[in-house]
């Protein structure tokens, strides 16, 4: 069989920096890459971190210490040391490199056969090298392809050791010894079938393709194809979102080069109409400012420049020739040691770039599309435009969290509405070694850590994540052109007795400063409830329109459970008859939330950090829009971004909201929000609640009717109308 790395995208080298991706076949040491300066700096980058390493004696630790410890760190720096080693054998020709990739996998070959569980073993998933079998795939996925770099260069008993002592073992570990991983439509089986799958390309052993393939059983029911055929929607959206995106993205495509290399016919590029191209465009779209939307159980640190996606885009280019994605590569610090490396590097070198087009897009959950979808609505150029993303998907398995119909808000390069992610320190040992914190499940996953609605303080399918898994959001709309975006859903399921929907859209109007964001959320109930809608902001406090009650002389938590044991109740006020305002600060920019609730409402002003005895939780703050006893509750909300402050000149413009009013005409089961700036133009937003596109409606102002089909409409009044929908 052709070398797994022949078109194996590899860029990987995890922690530093270099790497591979579409290898060159191993028979032909060495390519004319001089004439690049790119790709020149980036083979002395790699050769200069290697040739340093040669120098120390090899370190194949016995294993001891969980994620972020010196043993699991040090055999990470290992499998990135063989798969470097291996690539500047591959480029240079230059055999000490294979003699240092060599005498790793020689060490493991002897360390692996002497291993039982990890000592630090995660019950769900051990392993041996690494305290989870995950790492160990991820150990595989890279070192097997250092492998096939050098395999050349050794000895027949040299490779015989190498293969009987870790290579096979590893793989038949990750794949008899665990299948209830391997078979698992999850991003750890979809690691663990790649590794087994690579190296039965790597060692001519088609059986371990077969059931990397199709599943142990080779029935179908479970390895790689599956998982490409469940895991992606339609549009490329994958089900645990933007952050397990991009990890997840590495072990599809490096184990699909692989295929393409070994079995062209098998056209795996081309499989469910080009999923895996979509996936590599849908990954890189879910972003703002190189950092990933964050989603579910989300590190906010990930973004662009993560070692997957220079891997997945440089893999991209080479398939499509789409020069938009080189300045998605020229994010990293390197470039991937291969001939699809050097490509790029010679298209950069050219000066044939061209930005990337992000878009305003509906990212479709599940296999079929419809498991609901996240919203993507982006106004605005450069790199200072706005990003609407509002959240309704499905539950995102295991790492999903309960807060459908949610949203976060971006400006300015800044996130300026929420979302916590994840509680976590990655292999930051001393915060519950590196792994998930207790706070993520008592803080991070609850719904009143999210922007969206609560009942009776209680999260979204009272927390249960099999319930979750069960129920997901309708997409009922989604309209995007130059001045009006929608978007709407609803869900029925997250509470017993309560269902409801939430619009959420972007106006744009010259005389505005910026783009306005308008949140309608409708809920129903037979019976009386309390309702929370809490908006996580991060900024300054500048001003408010409500009297505040503070507690100045002791803070007391909000409740007792389902997150609210975590917030401190810092001030609270009555909203009275005219809508409540509260304005921030964030960085140069003030932003102010105008909302109109029913009556009785009152604002709750938080901070986040109570029953924290570890200082595990970010000092956030919040604003929570609450309803104390109601049946059905509208709430309609408007976020402006205006003004300028500007500390440096000492002058500051336009610090005050240029919404003058914000009102509610009902007529049956039709609404009617109007906006009113201080400039005297008047929006209208009609809703029908009503996703049926053919259904006429007309409701009465004044002397005026507006008339629409479909579930809403957007126009300014007394002027010439901008249609949210055809």
């Amino acid at each position: 069989m052709r070398a797994v790395y022949e078109l194996a995208p590899l860029l990987f080298f995890w922690l530093v920096a270099s790497s591979a991706s579409h290898a060159i076949v191993t028979e032909h040491q060495g390519f004319a890459y001089q004439d690049s300066k790119l790709f020149t700096r980036a083979v002395e980058n790699t050769r200069g971190a290697i040739d340093r390493e040669i120098l120390s004696p090899i370190d194949v630790p016995m294993p001891q210490d969980a994620g972020g410890g010196y043993t699991h760190e040090q055999h990470k720096r290992n499998y990135k040391s063989i798969y470097d080693a291996g690539r500047l054998y591959a480029v240079t020709g230059e055999k000490k490199y294979a003699d240092h990739a060599k005498r790793l996998l020689l060490a493991y070959a002897d360390l692996y056969p002497t291993l039982g569980e990890h000592p630090q073993k995660k019950e769900q998933t051990p392993g041996r090298l690494f305290w989870q079998s995950l790492n160990e795939s991820v150990w595989l996925v890279v070192s097997i392809q250092g492998y096939d770099a050098i395999k050349s260069a050794l000895t027949a008993d040299e490779r015989a050791h190498i293969e009987a002592g870790v290579l096979r073992p590893v793989a038949h570990f990750l794949s008899e010894g665990a299948p209830e991983t391997f078979n698992k439509i999850h991003n750890h089986g979809t690691w663990a079938t790649a590794a087994v799958g690579m190296t039965g390309y790597v060692l001519d052993d088609s059986s371990l393709v077969e059931k990397a393939l199709y599943g142990l059983d080779l029935s179908g029911k479970g390895g790689f194809m599956r998982q490409l055929d469940e895991l992606f929607s339609p549009t490329g959206y994958y089900s645990e979102g933007p952050y397990y995106q991009r990890y997840a993205l590495m072990p599809f495509v490096l184990f699909a080069a692989a295929i393409e290399a070994n079995q062209p016919e098998r056209k795996i590029f081309e499989h469910r109409n080009g999923i895996l191209k979509k996936a590599i465009y849908s990954t890189i779209q879910l972003s703002y400012g190189d950092f990933f939307f964050p989603v579910n159980d989300a590190l906010k640190d990930k973004g662009l420049n993560t070692m997957e996606l220079m891997h997945a885009s440089s893999i991209a280019f080479d398939l499509t020739g789409d020069n938009s994605l080189l300045p998605i590569v020229g994010k990293q610090s390197a470039l991937p040691l291969t001939e699809a490396g050097l490509k790029v590097a010679q298209a950069m070198e050219a000066g044939t770039a061209k930005p990337f087009d992000f878009k305003s897009m509906l990212h479709m959950d599940g296999a079929t599309g419809e498991d609901g979808a996240l919203a993507v609505l982006r106004t605005g150029e450069g790199d200072d435009h706005q990003a609407l993303v509002i959240k309704n998907t499905a539950q995102g398995m295991g790492h999903g969290h309960f807060d459908k119909l949610g949203w976060l808000y971006y400006d300015a390069g800044h996130e300026v509405v929420l979302d916590y992610g994840a509680a976590r320190f990655l292999n930051v040992e001393a915060k519950n070694g590196g792994h998930y914190l207790p706070e993520n499940r008592s803080w991070a996953k609850q719904t009143i850590a999210h922007n969206t609605l609560v009942v009776d303080e209680k999260s979204h399918f009272d927390g249960n994540t099999a319930v979750g898994e069960q129920h997901r959001p309708e997409q009922l709309f989604f309209v995007s052109n130059d001045h009006i975006q929608l978007s709407a859903a609803r869900i029925d399921e997250a509470y017993d007795d309560v269902s409801f929907t939430r619009l959420m859209a972007t106006i744009a109007d010259p005389a505005l400063d910026f783009p306005i964001v308008l949140d309608v959320l409708k809920a129903k109930s037979d019976q009386p409830h309390k309702y929370d809608l809490p908006l996580h902001y991060s900024g300054h406090l500048t001003d408010t329109n409500v009297e505040l009650e503070s507690a100045s002389d002791g803070l007391k938590p909000l409740g007792d459970k389902n997150g609210y044991q975590h917030l401190w109740l810092k001030a609270r006020g009555a909203i009275g008859d005219a809508p409540g305002s509260v304005t921030w600060l964030k960085d140069k920019r003030f932003y102010t939330y105008t909302t109109l609730a029913p009556e009785g409402s009152e604002f709750l002003f938080t901070r986040l950090g109570a029953n924290d005895p570890n200082f595990n939780l970010r000092p956030e703050t919040a604003v929570i829009t609450r309803v104390p006893f109601a049946t059905d509750v509208l709430f309609a909300s408007v976020l402006e971004p205006h003004g300028v402050y500007n500390p440096a000149l000492e002058y500051t413009l336009n610090s005050h909201s240029q919404i003058a009013s914000l009102k509610r005409v009902s007529d049956g089961a039709l609404d009617l929000i109007l906006i009113e700036t201080v400039q005297g133009k008047t929006w209208a937003a009609v809703i029908s609640w009503n996703a049926d596109p053919d259904i006429e409606h007309t409701i009465e102002l004044a002397n005026e009717a507006i008339t629409w089909r479909g579930f809403a409409h957007i126009s300014e009044l007394n002027s010439k109308q901008i249609r949210g929908r055809e």
